[in-house]
């Protein structure tokens, strides 16, 4: 079974009860699976909380794995935006912290957002088209 590390999107998406995320992350469940977050995803979505979504979000957040930044995820998020950037690309601190949390626990992530993960080297989630 795979753990699979949830972007801020796919969270609040399943929080607001959009574009099916819901039930996704329920099937993966119901499948076997781990879902999980990192500390920068706990930072994004509790900035965006809206005060009636608190016990939600809690509820939710509370029931994922969670993993944190290391000094070796910081080190290779922040190679991540020099290599990038070198090509020309702006690539978010926070999605490439994401992305290296993923990359260094060998995580699959599930996002909406692909164009903010141009890393070849990381494995991406096919969500369905809506």
């Amino acid at each position: 079974m795979a753990t699979y590390l949830l972007d801020s999107d796919v969270l609040i998406d399943a929080l607001r009860g959009r574009g099916g995320r819901r039930e996704l992350l329920a099937r993966l469940v119901r499948g076997g699976h781990t879902l999980a977050c990192c500390a920068v995803n706990l930072t994004e979505v509790y900035a965006g909380m809206r005060p009636e979504e608190e016990a939600r979000t809690r509820g939710l957040l509370d029931g994922l794995e969670c993993y944190p930044v290391t000094r070796e995820i910081a080190t290779w998020a922040g190679l991540l935006k020099r290599d990038w950037a070198k090509k020309g690309v702006t690539l978010a601190v926070t999605d490439v912290t994401v992305a290296a949390t993923a990359l260094a626990n060998g995580l699959t992530l599930i996002t909406g957002n692909r164009r903010h993960y141009p890393i070849p080297e990381l494995d991406i989630f096919p969500l369905p088209e809506e």
